[in-house]
């Protein structure tokens, strides 16, 4: 806190304590000595009000002896209930928030990676998507039905408006999620992230198409590289499956328009990011959950559990509850971190999720990769950074 007490030819009076203590002594210093007499003319608007004693942490000038126009004296002060300087308890504070933001990240970063292997595993072992990814959505909304009930996390206090807006966007999520696990249960891992990574080029197309959006040249030219590397990358995958490609390009479609229809529809809505994703995960369930039994089923779900036990034993079973719940995690963690930092950070945050998620997983499940497939990689990320830059 910087206190400066500044007399002019017109003065205001000053509301607030009539002492400055001095911090290694209890004299209170006479406003006599310290500053010249002040004219009674009224103010409505003091310039310093003091609820607190103040203790003298500095003095930068102090100069009363001789008679200027304007006597300025600079002191810096901390509150009474305080043991140092604002200033130094601000720069501590933005410290913290700095080391909370690469938590949050190396956490959600991890948490992604290890949902990739294990859902990967799982899918490998159990090709049914559509049970999968109600089981992760199922664990979810139970973990968070429990905290609230055990108030360990304080339960959102919504409407029908709010579960009416959310719809749309839960639909939008439940599309992508669905679509997501799908590919991957064709494509390698690595494959499907580096098709993931062309999102931006469908988030500018709907925005210019539907919504009328205009944006800056650098935004359209750094949609080229992002293109152009997926492009690359498909066509170099040695792997490659229809189905998969085209689960990828749904499930990027399909979550721009979850984005689209959450920054439309939750604007003024108190909610936390951690109770918002929650209530989305708890409302897409409700959808995913018959379209699932329509799509597989109880009788092909218990023929190729009973397949999977028999070929990987009670593993399978630890396989499927860590996919779900890291599922859960690594997206509350994400949710979370947005209401720390700003969309740009979010934007490069996710970009360096998605290289530690295809690097690791061409690690650990040896997928080949040819030089050509790797470059395409690399410029779809590269054109990714770029357009989160650019956009900004």
């Amino acid at each position: 806190m910087i206190c400066t007490v500044k007399q002019s030819a017109i003065a205001p009076t000053i509301n607030g304590s009539d002492k400055i203590f001095l911090r290694k002594s209890p004299l209170t210093i006479p406003r006599s000595l310290c500053l010249p007499s002040l004219p009674t003319r009224k103010n409505p608007r003091p310039v310093l009000c003091v609820s607190k004693p103040l203790h003298v942490s500095s003095i930068e000038s102090f100069a009363v002896s001789k008679p200027q126009k304007e006597s300025l004296i600079t002191c810096k002060a901390y509150e009474a209930d305080r043991s140092q300087p604002i200033e130094a308890e601000r720069a501590k504070s933005e410290v913290a928030r700095k080391v909370k933001i690469g938590i949050y990240f190396a956490t959600w970063w991890a948490l992604n990676v290890v949902f990739n292997i294990y859902n990967k595993k799982v899918l490998n072992a159990f090709p049914y998507p559509w049970l999968t990814s109600t089981l992760s959505l199922a664990c979810g909304s139970l973990i968070m039905l429990v905290s609230w009930a055990t108030r360990i996390a304080e339960a959102p206090k919504t409407d029908f408006e709010f579960w009416k807006t959310l719809l749309p966007v839960a639909v939008a999520h439940t599309i992508g999620h669905v679509a997501a696990t799908v590919s991957m249960s064709k494509v390698a891992v690595s494959f499907t992230h580096i098709i993931k990574s062309g999102e931006p080029a469908f988030s500018v197309l709907v925005s210019r198409l539907l919504l009328g959006e205009t944006f800056p040249a650098g935004v359209y030219m750094s949609l080229i590289p992002i293109i152009g590397g997926c492009a690359l990358a498909a066509v170099t995958e040695l792997n490659f499956n229809m189905i998969g490609f085209m689960g990828a390009m749904i499930s990027n479609l399909a979550f721009v328009f979850r984005n689209i229809f959450s920054k439309r529809g939750m604007k003024g809505k108190s909610v936390s990011g951690m109770n918002y994703y929650a209530c989305l995960s708890i409302l897409s369930l409700l959808i995913l959950t018959p379209f699932a039994i329509a799509v597989e089923g109880p009788q092909m779900w218990a023929a190729g559990w009973q397949t999977a036990v028999s070929q990987i034993g009670p593993h399978f079973v630890w396989w499927v509850a860590a996919q779900s719940v890291f599922y859960h995690l690594y997206n509350q963690v994400s949710y979370m971190s947005l209401d720390e930092i700003s969309p740009l950070t979010f934007s490069i945050g996710n970009t360096m999720k998605r290289i530690s998620v295809i690097v690791s997983s061409i690690i650990i499940f040896h997928t080949p990769v040819q030089p050509v497939n790797a470059l395409g990689a690399a410029i779809a990320i590269l054109g990714t950074f770029l357009y989160s830059q650019a956009k900004q």
